[in-house]
């Protein structure tokens, strides 16, 4: 986002994600992960319970705001994200939500021409996910000043693969199967889910997300010019229409397994950043993927579990790969629920050891 001074020119940001955004190489990487609020936190636990479940959680604004900034005061990241869900866009759209203790998400589905034409308009996420932009209007309210606030969707790809299994599935088969018997239809569908994800990022940054994050979990299944069509041409869409609405609004891209397609995946798309999973090598990444702009992570989680000196030794490995360049220090995907928050401050302490 833009920041003037007072004769109206523009100025460095001083936030530190937003620097390394802008394509700073700072001494120290700032900071945060992937689901950082989450059930790894005891505290986030016993929100949850009064919340009563997922769904309602995720729509109580006091509630969404207090477990997103536990990890904030906690650690003090340098961002923090928004509490929600990406199955919040369909929904919106009108697909019923709900999720099976122990199991996930459910949908129902949206798989042939008519009930794709069912689905509710772009600008429907603005009826039903109020509740989410109140969120980000008291988290920017709440915040401390030095921390950046992050919204975030679901890449039209990822989301796509949920509501034509209505739920989470292995290798995403039956968005595979649907593209393949009717590529028409489907395109249809990435075409709508792309339009609700501009008009939700949209909303967000208005209440007051300061970088927007597109996750495309199961871009890693997609080969070739499928990866092109429903990678990276909807992503390219999205983030252009938000840059013409928010000039200056920094966007991270992250097409997760990407492998060899995240080099010039930033230039293709028009992301600021590229979040890397933990499957890519650091060193390959600085020269393939960093040289055209910042990258993010790429820690892997596990070793938020099994903590001790392997932490250390691979997130300074992390950090010193990417010391020539612009980077966010992360995790290469979320943190899981069997995390130790004491090997989270570890992590932290450990990227921090040279401020």
């Amino acid at each position: 986002m833009d920041i003037t001074n007072d004769a109206g020119a523009p100025s460095r940001p001083t936030k530190t994600i937003l620097r390394a955004l802008a394509g700073e190489t700072l001494p120290v990487p700032p900071v945060w992960m992937m689901r950082q609020a989450g059930r790894y936190l005891p505290e986030y636990r016993a929100t949850r319970a009064q919340a009563g479940d997922f769904l309602s959680l995720c729509y109580n604004p006091d509630l969404a705001a207090e477990v997103t900034l536990q990890p904030i005061r906690r650690y003090g990241f340098d961002a923090a994200i928004l509490f929600a869900d990406i199955l919040l866009v369909p929904q919106a759209l009108g697909l019923d939500l709900w999720f099976v203790t122990g199991e996930g998400p459910r949908l129902s589905t949206a798989t042939t021409p008519a009930e794709i034409a069912a689905l509710k308009p772009a600008d429907a996420v603005h009826d039903t996910l109020g509740p989410i932009y109140e969120t980000v209007r008291i988290l920017r309210r709440e915040l401390p000043d030095e921390t950046t606030l992050i919204g975030f969707a679901g890449a039209p790809w990822t989301v796509a693969t949920y509501m034509i299994a209505g739920r989470g599935t292995k290798d995403q088969a039956p968005a595979h199967a649907l593209m393949e018997a009717d590529r028409p239809t489907f395109a249809a569908l990435i075409d709508r889910i792309t339009d609700a994800t501009i008009e939700y990022l949209s909303a967000q940054i208005e209440a007051g997300a300061e970088v927007v994050k597109l996750f495309d979990s199961w871009a890693g299944s997609l080969r070739g010019p499928d990866f092109d069509a429903f990678a990276v041409a909807p992503a390219t869409r999205i983030i252009a229409a938000l840059k013409a609405r928010h000039p200056g609004i920094p966007v991270i891209a992250f097409p997760r397994e990407a492998g060899p397609r995240y080099s010039g995946f930033a230039r293709a798309t028009g992301a600021d950043c590229v979040a890397l999973d933990n499957s890519v090598d650091a060193t390959w990444a600085a020269r393939n993927v960093q040289r055209y702009g910042c990258v993010q992570g790429n820690l892997a989680p596990h070793h938020m579990v099994t903590g001790g000196q392997a932490l250390v030794d691979e997130t300074r490995r992390i950090v010193a790969a990417f010391s020539s360049g612009p980077h966010i220090f992360n995790l290469g995907h979320g943190i899981t629920p069997d995390a130790d928050p004491e090997n989270v401050a570890l992590m932290v302490r450990t990227v921090r050891e040279r401020r």
